[in-house]
């Protein structure tokens, strides 16, 4: 029944948003109002007759939140409370402890203190879990805990923590937090510049801007730009961080939509700073939208060489729309385009899957564009960079093992049982990598392949066909020797595993600001992008 209920709930208020919003009437406004008046009644008679209490509120939200992911995961609705977050996001600029803190059900883990901010004054370290606010139990707390850390500057809050399973307390005294758009940039050697830009929020261009003048000064002519993990924001900001290294007048992006208003051009409008130093962008999987728009741009114009693992593929541009009562609407309202005319969305979230998963753009898909010299680039899945690296690439287990905090935790726990004297020679052993499955064995770690899905998928249809007991020991069969062959992708992955290990380790000790130092001495991207430009022939190949 519940299932049913909510589906009925969902469809009109997706109607609501758009007739309130008028981002897109489609001038059927008969069914429109039909299904508002229909949601109306429903969620009225809902609120009156059904047997428990329940919060209007809440269910609005949930319903409105759950319809929209039935569009794609960027077209967002957000409470009044959400949109503070999002302000934060996209100026960088809040009033707290200054730490990413993760929020769990009964604690608050601190993932990273900020160094000479208050958590960091306060003695906090990564992997210490809050466990209480000045008189409330984070466990009994039934909205984002986090919030409960922000507040006027130089006022205090008391929190009690655990660490390694003691309880401790600190008095924090909240500060106004600005987090950088460039949080690192210096210089590699002599001649060689690297920035590093990692969120695309209203100080970007500018911060960028003032690195290279500044790696200039001190004597760089060649230039790393440094956008891997960075997951967009501004498409302005973008545009303005292509101009640094391109004449006035050029274009960078174009966004096309259904909506005539918001099919747009833009070009570079300002003076740039170097047209002509050589410059080598890097990226990941998780270079995302505006570092999309940079990395893509700048290649097409032949005018860096991209470097790193294919980009995380996102081609669709968002506009906030303000709503009643302070709650807002962040609407995908068109899809982007590079100067050679290339989309580089890799998702389809409009054809999805019997399971409803949007379906990636096959290769056999992808259209073929020029750059300015004439060289071949593609769509449909994101930036691929013109030196490849593929080792640089995070396999779906490892993924899996980062996303579940288990390198965070490991290394954790490392911290507290290690010291490390020679922070830039620091390297972890055959040893060190033992220790870790070993540790991945306590836990509760699970990976489910898409091989796995499948055959449980067979096996179900096979029961229902009562097939089940003929395959059940080729099945078992099966199952077994991929989980075996799940084991032999721990080891087949080990220098990704070791290399996440080991920037978690070192930023722990160092924190950030010591991994990019130290990052500068051992990472692969970047002695690669070193190397390409202390050649001014191999360099000027890759834009051939």
């Amino acid at each position: 029944m519940k299932t049913r209920l909510k589906k009925r709930i969902l469809i009109p208020v997706l109607a609501a948003t758009i007739f309130f919003t008028g981002s897109a009437f489609n001038n059927d406004f008969f069914e429109i109002a039909k299904q508002i008046e229909i949601f109306t009644t429903l969620f009225k008679e809902l609120n009156m007759n059904y047997v428990d209490e329940t919060n209007p509120a809440d269910l609005m939200d949930s319903a409105i939140k759950n319809m929209l992911t039935n569009l794609d995961p960027y077209t967002q609705f957000y409470n009044e409370q959400d949109v503070e977050a999002e302000r934060i996001r996209r100026t960088g600029d809040y009033t707290g402890i200054g730490a990413n803190v993760r929020t769990l059900k009964d604690k608050l883990v601190i993932i990273e203190p900020y160094k000479d901010y208050p958590a960091d004054k306060a003695g906090l370290k990564a992997g210490d879990e809050i466990i209480k606010i000045n008189n409330t139990s984070i466990a009994n707390y039934k909205d984002d805990a986090g919030n409960l850390l922000k507040g006027a500057p130089n006022s205090s809050v008391n929190v009690t923590y655990l660490r390694q399973g003691k309880e401790n307390t600190a008095s924090i005294t909240r500060s106004e937090i600005e987090i950088n758009a460039v949080p690192h940039y210096s210089m590699i050697d002599e001649k060689t510049g690297y920035i590093v830009l990692s969120k695309f929020n209203g100080k970007a261009s500018l911060q960028t801007a003032r690195a290279l003048k500044d790696l200039k000064i001190q004597g760089a002519e060649r230039m790393i730009l440094d956008l891997r993990g960075n997951p967009g924001g501004l498409l302005n900001e973008a545009v303005n961080i292509v101009n640094l290294f391109v004449p006035k007048g050029q274009l960078v992006v174009t966004t096309k939509s259904k909506v005539k208003k918001y099919n747009k051009t833009y070009f570079t409008t300002k003076e740039p700073i170097d047209t002509e130093i050589p410059l080598v962008v890097l990226i990941n999987g998780s270079s995302a939208s505006a570092s999309e728009i940079v990395s893509g741009s700048l290649q097409d114009l032949d005018r860096a060489v991209i470097v790193g693992s294919r980009s995380f593929g996102k081609g669709l541009v968002q506009r906030p729309k303000k709503l009643t009562y302070g709650t807002q609407l962040k609407v995908t309202i068109s899809r982007y385009y590079t100067p050679s005319g290339r989309c580089i969305q890799a998702l389809d979230y409009w054809n999805r899957d019997q399971q409803g998963n949007a379906v990636r753009v096959k290769q056999e898909n992808y259209n073929t564009f020029k750059t300015k010299n004439g060289r071949s680039v593609f769509d449909g899945g994101g930036v691929f960079p013109d030196e490849d690296l593929a080792i640089t690439k995070n396999s779906p287990i490892t993924n899996a093992i980062y996303n579940d905090f288990l390198i965070f935790n490991f290394a954790t726990d490392y911290y507290y049982k290690n010291s490390l004297k020679d922070i830039n020679n620091f390297q972890l052993t055959d040893k060190d990598f033992a220790n870790f499955k070993n540790y991945l064995n306590t836990t509760d770690f699970t990976f489910e392949t898409e091989t796995e899905k499948s055959l449980t998928e067979v096996l179900e249809h096979a029961k229902k066909e009562e097939l089940d007991e003929a395959i059940k020991n080729d099945y078992n069969t099966l199952i077994h020797n991929l989980s075996q062959s799940k084991s032999k992708a721990i080891d087949q992955n080990k220098s990704q595993i070791l290399g996440l290990l080991t920037d978690e380790i070192v930023k722990q000790h160092v924190y950030r600001e010591g991994l990019y130092e130290y990052k500068k001495i051992h990472n692969l991207e970047i002695k690669k992008a070193t190397e390409i430009l202390a050649n001014p022939s191999t360099y000027a190949s890759y834009l051939r």
